[in-house]
């Protein structure tokens, strides 16, 4: 070929041509030997449809929900240093009821829907794995930081708790054997290392949804056999009919009322988790019941909050005789509240999610209408922490117009970290402020803005930046 320009073109379409013709050749045999397979030896014409699951679609109001709640941990735990019912691990002298309001509007909904989103996850990323490399990865995303954490910084708190005592006066590395003294209890499922002074603290969460991902992964392939495909086609004709995508409800309030809610899993009980993870996990399986919970948005609002202002009267006042416990007592007065209690949880997610996502165009750019649940199957709406890092946009991908992506990519990546990092942070920010000689409202302040200064800079400066500290707190290198 000459050096001429129309020589220069041809080397350039020569080099482009020959790595296609090469990659064709290669994948010819392995389609005949698919094609001729349980036909007898005849050749089988293999229907290839264009694949939306190519690249998944972005939700980026699950990557804010997410990252709300997580940042919204700050200000609810540091709230709790001020409620006179919670026994935080650091107290103030003073308490007031107002938190038990903010707390209850915000204990509903928020750990469940990120136990819903989680769900969500799972399911696609079982999708592209087996069971066993998803449980591999789940090991790695959620063991990991799980074991790092808690040899760490979770005895952190429980120390200053104990360091609140004028009387006590051990230093925290003789504190750490007494910590780590501990025995298998099988009990408490999945909560069996116990001891007396040992917990899991606020990894709660990690580690019920490490239980959850290991204990479901194997129901991605009955979901996806004839028996399994059937019966999501039945729940998702279903949903078509207007207000059955709130029948899910009716279990969660069952076992709210019968198994009680549990103080410290954030007034929920762990097995109402685990059917709020698998509703994400079946609600991934088909786009209909997206559909769905955007066309009945408002109606589960509006019965959402009816039944939340009948519950939470119903659980405060439950708990007012002597040495109540509206959330285990098994008095007609409790079980009720909690039965409305749990059904609000599953209205409000359903309100939620629909709302956010009215707004935005329908999937792989078709126009679903949100009035019409049998359009858009199987839409892929991977929140941004399953998806690889290179799906999210970070500064050199986006024009200085795009603040909000940067931010978003930053945050969204970073919700896990934030998440550990947090409450060890409040307890010690709040340590330190409890006892200063102010108002309630500048303490607060001063433990919600400090504690997010000082989370936000670890992770920045300890966590993100290095490819072992990001292995250590569950991110992708």
């Amino acid at each position: 070929t000459s050096a001429s320009a129309g020589g220069s073109e041809h080397r350039t379409r020569k080099t482009v041509w020959y790595p296609a013709m090469i990659r064709l050749i290669l994948t010819l045999p392995r389609t005949a030997a698919a094609g001729m397979g349980g036909h007898g030896g005849r050749m089988a014409t293999t229907r290839i449809e264009p694949s939306r699951a190519a690249r998944p679609e972005r939700r980026p109001e699950l990557d804010a929900i997410r990252t709300l709640v997580v940042i919204g941990l700050v200000f609810f735990h540091s709230a709790l240093v001020f409620d006179t019912r919670d026994d935080f691990y650091v107290k103030n002298a003073q308490t007031t009821d107002v938190t038990t309001i903010f707390a209850g509007l915000c204990v509903v909904w928020a750990m469940p829907i990120l136990f819903l989103i989680a769900g969500l996850g799972s399911w696609h990323s079982l999708r592209r794995r087996e069971p066993a490399g998803f449980a591999v990865e789940r090991l790695l995303r959620l063991g990991v930081p799980l074991v790092f954490a808690t040899l760490t910084i979770i005895p952190v708190p429980q120390w200053l708790r104990l360091r609140a005592d004028p009387a006590y006066h051990e230093s925290y590395l003789h504190f750490l054997p007494r910590f780590f003294d501990v025995h298998l209890d099988l009990t408490e499922f999945p909560f069996v290392i116990r001891g007396e002074y040992f917990e899991s603290g606020h990894l709660w969460f990690v580690l019920l949804l490490l239980t959850f991902s290991l204990l479901l992964a194997p129901l991605v392939h009955w979901l996806s056999n004839d028996h399994g495909r059937r019966l999501r086609d039945r729940l998702a004709s279903a949903v078509r009919r207007r207000g059955v995508i709130l029948l899910p409800a009716v279990p969660v309030a069952v076992i709210s009322a019968l198994a009680g809610l549990e103080e410290g899993f954030a007034a929920w009980s762990r097995w109402a988790y685990l059917l709020f993870f698998l509703y994400g996990f079946m609600l991934a399986a088909d786009d209909r019941f997206r559909a769905a919970m955007r066309r009945d948005a408002l109606p589960a609002a509006v019965l959402g909050l009816v039944l939340f202002l009948i519950a939470m009267p119903g659980l405060l006042v439950a708990g007012d005789a002597p040495g109540a416990d509206p959330f285990m007592d098994m008095t007609a007065l409790a079980i009720g509240a909690r039965t409305l209690y749990g059904a609000t949880g599953w209205c409000w997610l359903v309100a939620i999610l629909g709302l956010l996502d009215r707004h935005r165009p329908a999937p792989s750019g078709e126009q679903v209408s949100p009035d019409d649940p049998a359009a858009g199957k199987n839409s892929l709406d991977i929140p941004a922490a399953e998806r690889d890092s290179s799906d999210i946009p970070v500064a050199g991908q986006v024009s200085s117009a795009g603040r909000g992506r940067r931010l978003y990519g930053y945050l969204a990546v970073a919700a896990l970290p934030l998440y550990i990092l947090h409450q060890p942070i409040v307890v010690g920010v709040a340590y330190g402020v409890v006892g200063w000689n102010a108002p309630i409202a500048v303490k607060y302040l001063v433990i919600v803005t400090a504690s997010l200064t000082l989370t936000v800079a670890a992770y920045d400066l300890l966590v993100r930046r290095t490819r072992v500290t990001r292995f250590l707190f569950g991110m992708r290198g």
